[in-house]
């Protein structure tokens, strides 16, 4: 994934999560909290937990995973400080412990003084995948554009559409049907262009 300093990394709460505190913004510095964020069931964990904080039992339910496998995730995204136990209960003698995420947006910093970040997952990839079936039933909505920016536009527009993200993510949930929404900006090398005018040996505009 192309960092941006303010880019959103998932989804965030229209309020806090109920029975927990939870901070407003987390700024990710340490790769292993990155690395945290690098498998798509992480993600998808963090996204649940938006609604409100869930045990290892009902988050295997909900994806339809072994409990193992789940408590393996949490544990990745606990040790990372993506969540947090906020509360537990007594289950035969079992102690069930409830997990809340530890705040409402999660950023990936891009400080070229600290360490060097590694990767997550590609967002498309994972879209793409999720959207096919949307496409065969004509139920995905979608554009791709191309435009040549300077960085600056490129990084004011991104901050545009980050905005828009989390006015999404704060959307009450609610209805049947979860949606997906995928976005970016990232740069296209050999994307065709056309000779500038002024340079020598162009065809004359005139």
């Amino acid at each position: 994934m192309t960092r941006h300093p303010s880019a959103p990394r998932s989804v965030t709460p229209a309020a806090p999560p109920p029975g927990h505190e939870i901070a407003d913004r987390l700024v990710l510095t340490r790769p292993a909290q990155v690395r945290a964020l690098g498998h798509p069931l992480r993600t998808t964990i963090l996204g649940l937990l938006t609604e409100r904080a869930a045990s290892v039992a009902e988050l295997a339910e909900a994806t339809h995973r072994p409990k193992s496998t789940i408590a393996h995730h949490v544990s990745v995204l606990h040790l990372a400080g993506l969540v947090q136990v906020v509360r537990t209960r007594r289950v035969r003698a079992v102690e069930e412990r409830f997990y809340g995420r530890a705040a409402r947006t999660v950023t990936i910093s891009v400080d070229p003084g600290g360490p060097e970040l590694p990767l997550d997952f590609n967002d498309f990839e994972v879209a793409a995948r999720e959207s096919s079936a949307a496409y065969e039933a004509r139920r995905l909505w979608a554009f791709l554009r191309h435009a040549r920016l300077s960085d600056e536009q490129a990084s004011e527009f991104w901050t545009r559409i980050r905005d828009l993200v989390e006015e999404y993510d704060r959307l009450p949930r609610s209805g049947d049907t979860t949606y997906g929404l995928a976005v970016g900006i990232y740069p296209v090398p050999d994307y065709p262009r056309l000779p500038d005018p002024r340079e020598p040996g162009a065809p004359d505009a005139g």
